[in-house]
């Protein structure tokens, strides 16, 4: 029988890994000004989240239950009726390695998120169709390929993990 795969690694990130609530960003950083004024309903950007991971907590974060805002109206809306269930991974020094969320199953909270939205009935009257006679629980992630790749391997340069480098002009070289 084939020896295991090593999950050092995964075990070693997880269990490093800080989780909180997206409710509780606010409360959590007090310390720092950013460009975009951290509060509730506004969208984490990029110098949020690599703050939380690179200065704040200087490890593995992960942030869930995202303002209902901030996420597509496809994403299953809380029993709060303020959050959906969403989730970010972010690793210093990388950025945000995996994102997910759950789909909304429920028709009525579909509608309704829709109507928030102001999105046209009649263009999403298709992905209405496909919950009306119901439909089980369902959830996705992504995973950032090349992220992963520089986290396993130890690299410091993106560049240098993309399996289809892209540089312009150099196509043949």
């Amino acid at each position: 029988m084939p020896d295991e795969p090593d999950a050092g690694i995964w075990s070693s990130l997880l269990s490093s890994c800080k989780t909180f609530n997206a409710l509780d960003i606010g409360a959590k950083v007090t310390d720092k000004t950013f460009e975009t004024k951290l509060r509730w309903g506004v969208p984490l950007t990029a110098e949020h989240l690599s703050y939380l991971a690179d200065d704040h907590y200087k490890r593995p974060v992960i942030i869930y239950d995202y303002p209902k805002a901030v996420k597509p109206f496809y994403v299953r809306l809380n029993d709060d009726g303020k959050t959906v269930a969403a989730f970010d991974m972010v690793v210093p020094k990388m950025g945000t390695v995996i994102m997910g969320s759950q789909s909304e199953e429920r028709l009525d909270m579909l509608s309704a998120r829709m109507k928030e939205f102001d999105l046209s009935r009649d263009q999403y009257e298709w992905y209405q169709d496909l919950r009306k006679h119901g439909t089980v629980k369902h959830s996705g992630f992504r995973l950032g390929f090349d992220l992963m790749v520089l986290l396993m391997t130890g690299l410091t340069d993106v560049r240098d993990v993309v399996p289809f480098p892209r540089t312009h002009g150099k196509a043949n070289n």
